[in-house]
């Protein structure tokens, strides 16, 4: 048989006991969205990628199963999350696909380019493929109000969703799978561009996760690499996406149709972590409020290293996964804003606040972080994607020391070194309500986020002539407040699963 090319491809027999694992694949299943601490899922999402500073970002997805993956990828610029690249991804099992992403040159936009030979729909051109302007300055949807210049795409965040899975032995599974490296086309997969679009009963089943993903932000020139691990959301989806109902739809909206077929309510069921390690299940109407929840949090936890000795910066980076759907009139489902924030976005930006305390090695309090309210208004975090930069006062503003952010909130440090907590439900309105759990209403307090700290030290006496840098990345951590709530208002904790009055 011949691919799409017009090459000749070898014909290959069904996947080995397809039907029986296809009739596993295919039974019902029950779900609840969480976030898998074991880093495996059917949704990746990376909270950060830069061009900034003459850095590039890799990527890595890997499908650790024995079948094929229909995935949306969806990148998303920083301000206001509207997407600036986005296709579908075809992976076989056991499949990894790489891919950078760099810059155009100067104070240009970014692109992203792979050398993988997965399949992907539309095609990846070999000199990359540019990201765009025009869903967020138009006309591809209305502009936002916000910059419209090409270096908003300069920073941001990804997803990947998984639509499906190939069910083994169809036309789709065998397009996708690569053809064994005995083959003259030396395991490149078909790619068959019509085979391709064969998701229906026959051909995909919904999806099964065993997805995992890394991102590394390196900057060659000056050594410097900064690794992270994609969160995992599990029990995303028991149907294949996207749902027949909103077909054609743009893969950007995909991670608002989360579902569970056991929801009470028609919606998602998410599984929660409480502040003593228990796990919640609380039942939402929308998928969208279930994916916030499994990444909402009371507060934000992790250190800082800024010491002048050390040559040291610390950056955080602090996303916000759903505000997106929560805060953008094109994008939100229902009222906008939607909590758990509190502003709709204006010119792409739309505040959310957070209140500081910050704490030296010596665990002492900057004696202006304990005031309660702190002096002055809180700090802002305005974007879908957002860096918090710990500087001294008085530190001219300039882009983020060490991942050169332009969405930047500054704090000052308290000390060479020390930890921050970052309280997100302490500002009126910062919760998430409508959860619904064992015979109470649950709102769980704060906002969804996802990130990491990195810190670099550079070091001017490493040898003569030689500079050597010096840095990690670190996940936060978080606690999450979970409230009960009676009809008759008495209230407790969610984990007790009895309402105190």
């Amino acid at each position: 048989m011949r691919n799409s090319k017009g090459k000749e491809v070898m014909s290959r027999a069904p996947f080995p006991a397809a039907a029986a694992l296809a009739a596993a694949l295919a039974a019902p299943c029950v779900s609840a969205v969480s976030l898998n601490p074991h880093g495996l899922g059917e949704v990746l999402v990376y909270p950060y990628y830069t061009v900034n500073k003459n850095q590039d970002t890799l990527i890595t997805i890997g499908n650790s199963t024995p079948v094929s993956k229909v995935v949306a990828v969806v990148i998303r610029e920083g301000m206001n999350g509207r997407p600036v690249l986005y296709f579908t991804l075809f992976l076989s099992p056991h499949d990894a696909w790489t891919a950078r992403i760099s810059g155009t040159g100067g104070e240009g936009g970014a692109f992203l380019i792979t050398q993988d030979s997965s399949c992907t729909s539309p095609g990846l051109s070999e000199g990359g493929m540019r990201f765009w302007s025009e869903t967020y300055a138009g006309p591809a949807r209305p502009a936002d109000g916000g910059p419209t210049g090409i270096e908003r795409t300069r920073e941001g965040m990804i997803e990947f969703i998984e639509l499906g899975h190939a069910i083994p032995g169809s036309a789709l599974a065998r397009t996708i799978e690569h053809v064994p490296t005995d083959h003259p086309n030396e395991g490149v997969p078909e790619c068959d561009t019509e085979a391709l679009g064969l998701r229906n009963a026959t051909n995909a089943g919904p999806p099964g996760g065993g997805l995992f993903g890394t991102a590394s932000i390196v900057n060659v020139a000056e050594g410097t690499y900064f690794g992270y691990q994609a969160d995992a959301l599990a029990g995303f989806s028991d149907v294949v996406l996207p749902p027949k109902d909103y077909m054609p739809i743009p893969f950007e909206r995909m991670l608002a149709f989360a579902n569970s077929s056991d929801s009470s309510v028609g919606g998602a069921k998410a599984t929660v972590i409480e502040r003593d390690g228990r796990a919640v299940d609380l039942d939402y109407a929308r998928g969208i409020d279930a994916v916030s929840a499994v990444f909402m949090a009371e507060s934000l936890v992790n250190e800082y290293l800024v010491s002048p000795a050390l040559g040291a910066n610390t950056d955080w980076v602090v996303s916000f996964p759903t505000r997106t759907f929560l805060v953008d009139s094109f994008y939100a489902a229902a009222q906008v804003p939607s909590p758990p924030f509190t502003q709709s976005a204006v010119a792409a930006r739309s505040d959310a606040f957070v209140h500081p305390a910050i704490y030296d090695q010596e665990a002492s309090q900057c004696p202006s972080c304990a005031v309660s309210p702190p002096i002055g208004p809180p700090p802002m975090l305005k974007w879908q994607v957002n860096v918090v930069s710990f500087l001294p006062d008085g530190t001219p503003n300039a882009p983020s020391p060490v991942l050169g952010s332009n969405l930047t909130t500054r704090l000052a440090p308290f000390g060479d070194a020390g930890l921050a907590v970052l309280s997100l439900g302490s500002h009126t309105g910062q919760e998430l309500p409508g959860g619904r759990g064992n015979g109470y209403a649950a709102t769980l307090h704060g906002l969804p986020v996802a990130g990491f700290m990195v810190y670099n030290i550079i070091n001017a006496n490493a040898a003569p002539g030689r500079l050597a840098n010096y840095g990690g990345a670190f996940a936060h951590r978080t606690t999450m407040l979970c409230v009960a709530q009676a009809q008759d208002g008495g209230s407790a904790s969610c984990v007790t699963g009895v309402v105190q009055r």
